[in-house]
């Protein structure tokens, strides 16, 4: 009786720690708290769980306080995802925008920088840098996300990006392997494919995962992608083949893998998420990330049981399952130890983030342009957002502008009539457009004609992927939509 408890306290342990879970609100629920002390290694933060730095900082005390070594994960990629800052935009350019200026050493000084403050928060996991080339420019979740199009760019960043984190002692998360660049369906909403051959993806995809793993990553992030040359059957998250045969065997990779969401429909809407965790862990998944949406206790133990069941009816080993939460618990201690190595605050890289907007502009000046010098009409042309980047973050350069020249006024279009309505609430004022991937979205493209054919002198700033021909009597590229992207804009426009 007391070796069969014993097994079951250890099964229920590692089951839970290597779950993932988030929570809702901004302090540390009580079945959070128990369930820390039951096993539980790992908790997500989302940015219903931010309100500002020093909130965020009780909050992880309130966990830690259960279990100093827990491992408290964000998805703070900067730019136009943020967590840290949902509320206000982001201080730090995306990877686009780094990948512009291509300094490498710019890259890391603002990785470390970003470590620095998540550091300073107690978070010290980040499933950050996206190292997905961007092949296909209408891809609609990873744009702004990569550094670029380019492989030997994205692996270069990708490699300065973490150590740069790493140095602020917050362990990197290299994502979405095996590369989510080279597709059109978002993997929130159903399972993207990727038909490439082997050779393709092995020159193109995995190079800057195989830089992430030469600098050290101590995690990387499967994609919900099925990639037929590798397995024709499983998306990587599943698949034994891409996890454990190629991550694992062909590149080497002895460090941390996680899931990337399982709630997300490529995975919860085609096996269902319990099946989906099971398998994952199977496949060699260590870790599981859970509660973008799903964020109760219910859920957490749904998922321990699943796992503990599926030991018990032989579906999943116990030594993976040990294995995972081993890997899980050393990740832990890895941070706890770095931390305490790392080096002082530097002071004179607090304002990195904007230096590095600053020089990603691109500006292109257009014939006969006046300056800007009076008040504008700015009228921002809003997409959907993809859920990775979220609805609830500000963007656009309105607010920088109306602080710069006061009386500017702002207003927000999207669809057909886009453009008639942005010249009606203009009135006679000069209109300054702000787009964000013009080039994907067809009604964006003729809201412009439509603007630009009644004002020429219009000042066009593109925020996302900067793939459509510049035009207007001055035309900015940000290659981001984070806070300091658009009071880097800003200040151009003013300046002319």
């Amino acid at each position: 009786m007391t070796t069969s408890t014993s097994r079951t306290d250890t099964l229920t342990r590692d089951a839970l720690a290597v779950l993932q879970p988030g929570f809702a609100g901004t302090t540390a629920p009580d079945w959070v708290r128990r369930r820390i002390g039951e096993g539980l290694a790992s908790i997500a933060l989302f940015g219903r769980n931010v309100t500002t730095a020093e909130q965020v900082t009780a909050l992880t005390a309130q966990l830690r306080a259960e279990q100093e070594n827990l491992l408290v994960a964000i998805d703070e990629e900067s730019g136009d995802v943020t967590r840290l800052e949902v509320r206000t935009g982001s201080s730090f350019p995306g990877n686009h925008a780094l990948g512009a200026v291509d300094d490498t050493d710019l890259t890391h000084g603002v990785a470390r920088e970003l470590g620095r403050r998540l550091a300073a928060c107690g978070i010290n996991f980040n499933w950050a840098p996206s190292a997905d080339v961007n092949a296909d420019p209408l891809n609609p979740v990873i744009g702004v996300r990569s550094f670029g199009a380019d492989t030997a760019l994205v692996a270069r960043h990708t490699a300065a990006y973490v150590r740069g984190l790493q140095s602020s002692g917050v362990a990197a998360c290299t994502k979405h392997f095996p590369g989510h660049g080279d597709t059109s369906v978002d993997s929130h909403h159903s399972v993207p494919r990727i038909d490439v051959d082997a050779g393709t993806l092995a020159e193109r995809e995995l190079v800057p995962f195989r830089a992430a793993i030469a600098a050290g990553t101590q995690a990387v992030m499967s994609a919900h992608i099925l990639v037929p040359a590798l397995d024709p059957e499983y998306p990587a998250t599943l698949s034994p083949r891409i996890l454990t045969g190629l991550l694992r065997g062909e590149l080497g990779y002895q460090g941390l893998i996680v899931t990337d969401g399982m709630e997300m429909q490529a995975i919860s809407g085609t096996y269902g998420l319990e099946r989906g965790v099971v398998m994952a862990v199977a496949a060699g998944a260590d870790a599981i990330c859970v509660g973008g949406g799903l964020c109760d206790e219910a859920t957490v133990l749904s998922l321990r049981n699943a796992l503990v069941s599926a030991v018990r009816s032989g579906e999943l080993s116990e030594e993976r399952l040990a294995d995972a939460a081993s890997r899980v618990r050393d990740l832990a201690r890895w941070t706890a130890d770095t931390a305490r190595a790392t080096a002082p605050d530097n002071p004179a890289e607090r304002e990195i983030g904007l230096v590095a907007a600053r020089r990603a502009v691109t500006v292109v000046p257009g014939r006969g342009a006046a300056p800007v010098t009076e008040p504008v009409f700015v009228a921002t042309f809003q997409p959907v957002a993809n859920i990775a980047v979220g609805d609830e973050t500000p963007w656009g350069v309105g607010a920088e502008l109306e602080r710069l020249l006061p009386g500017t006024e702002s207003g927000v279009f999207s669809g057909a009539e886009a453009g008639k309505e942005a010249l009606a609430a203009a009135g006679d004022r000069r209109v300054v457009a702000v787009v964000r991937d013009e080039h994907r979205h067809d009604w964006m493209s003729a809201a412009l004609d439509t603007l630009l054919a009644a004002r020429p002198d219009t000042v066009v700033v593109e925020m996302g992927v900067a793939q459509s021909a510049p035009r207007g009597a001055l035309y900015l590229a940000t290659y981001g939509a984070a806070r300091v992207c658009a009071i880097a804009a800003a200040e151009r426009i003013v300046a002319g």
